[in-house]
């Protein structure tokens, strides 16, 4: 059955294979379900129906993947959007997150018309690469700002905005030990580094009385505080328009460019093969679906996650690696006390090192053409500084669109780019409060 349904043979892998692939992609994404219900329940929301909504979305998104499209890629809540969700959605712009929740869902049904129609193709290849390294890194910047703050590395200051913790205590040591840890096992190529790391910081917090220890096994808690929660009438009717703006552009960024790099590193797009084969368009349907699927159990966007490619070194070809993630993932919902013991300054270093990662998307700037590199720039420095992506993102396309035409280079900028860039100058017209 496994073998007429995921074709192992002619990908030139084999059950086992297929099955180890999972648990090595499933450890090096893992840390989400620890990481996601500390985000989110920010926003008022239960944070153990926030765990098993993570979970569960991760093992919907990730059996969509495999069973359907038959890609060897795992699904999850992705970091960045799930931080614009909390931070900037509720915590920002004042949104309850059953409104949030409503905006993640309409981003969703557009998200899957994008990928239907084939518009999500046309708007990848209308942003610059310089702007998109640069949305990545700004995200990254973004979450270290965040985790920074939760450990306590960084604190407010009257009369720098912001000014260095005291580092003698037991929390920011704590985070500093664990992202030296983490970085260190990633350095010797240890499978689950972030995971090893979150879960370390946590038995030492717990050892020396700094947090409390709730368990390890239990059955799953209740979903029901975030199940089918979300407000669409509401999202609708709050001018969120520029909210879902923003989480369409970054999950056509993030969730496409991990797909089209994860399967040309699979062997699965082939150099000179139109994008637009069945596979890869099952694998953007699938990523689309999941997204809707998890607004309804609860949790932000589901994306693809670049921690597949771990699982690809591994030999993993077919979906029945994805589909051996998804059965993790629903087998973690049994962890719920577990992540309970997780504090703050266990997932901060987890938090640090993604941005780190996130960061190297610097390098990929033409930083010798300044109306490329001078928005770029804008785009990064404004998420952190002004505490939304949204206003990164608005600052990059307007000032990108701004300087190529003052320079005389209107022609090297693509339709996608003038249309996004209007809809942020309108919205900062009519919701300037945002």
């Amino acid at each position: 059955m496994l073998e007429n349904h995921f074709g192992l043979s002619a990908k030139g892998t084999s059950v086992r294979t297929e099955l180890v692939a999972g648990l090595t992609t499933f450890l090096t994404m893992a840390y989400i379900i620890f990481v996601n219900p500390d985000i989110l329940s920010t926003t008022g929301m239960d944070r153990d129906a926030v765990f098993v909504a993570t979970c569960l979305a991760a093992a919907v998104g990730s059996a969509i993947m495999g069973l359907w499209a038959n890609w060897p890629i795992g699904m999850a809540p992705g970091m960045g959007l799930n931080a614009f969700f909390a931070f900037t959605v509720v915590g920002a712009m004042g949104y309850t997150w059953q409104q949030a929740l409503g905006a993640v869902f309409i981003s969703g049904v557009v998200f899957l018309i994008l990928s239907a129609t084939g518009i999500r193709r046309w708007l990848i290849e209308g942003i610059p690469q310089s702007m998109r390294s640069a949305i990545a890194a700004g995200i990254g910047m973004f979450l270290a700002l965040i985790a920074f703050n939760n450990a306590g590395i960084v604190v407010a200051s009257p009369a720098t905005l912001v000014t260095l913790g005291d580092l003698t205590q037991t929390g920011p040591l704590l985070t500093i030990g664990g992202f030296l840890l983490i970085a260190a096992l990633d350095a010797l190529r240890v499978p689950g580094a972030i995971l090893i790391g979150i879960l370390a910081v946590t038995v030492v917090s717990i050892l020396t009385g700094f947090s409390a220890f709730g368990g390890i096994v239990s059955p799953p808690p209740s979903i029901a505080p975030t199940f089918l929660q979300l407000d669409i009438l509401g999202a609708l009717g709050t001018g969120i328009v520029h909210v879902v703006l923003v989480m369409v552009l970054v999950e056509v960024f993030d969730a496409t460019g991990t797909l089209i790099g994860v399967a040309k590193r699979a062997g699965l797009l082939p150099e000179g093969q139109d994008h637009t084969n069945g596979g890869l368009s099952r694998a953007l349907m699938a990523d689309s679906t999941a997204i809707v699927a998890g607004s309804l159990l609860g949790t932000s966007s589901t994306t693809a996650y670049v921690e597949s490619a771990s699982g690809v070194q591994a030999g993993g070809r077919s979906g029945l690696t994805a589909l051996t993630v998804a059965v993790l993932f629903l087998a973690a919902t049994f962890l719920a006390p577990l992540a309970g013991s997780v504090p703050a300054q266990a997932t901060a270093p987890a938090l640090i090192y993604v941005a780190t990662l996130m960061l190297r998307e610097l390098a990929e700037i033409e930083w010798k053409d300044v109306t490329e590199a001078a928005p770029a720039v804008l785009t990064a420095l404004a998420m952190p500084f002004t505490y939304s992506i949204a206003n990164g993102l608005a600052f990059g396309f307007v000032s990108y669109a701004g300087i190529k035409l003052l320079s005389g280079r209107a022609g090297q900028v693509h339709p996608a780019t003038w249309i996004i860039a209007a809809l942020f100058v309108i919205r900062f017209v009519f919701f300037p409060a945002g």
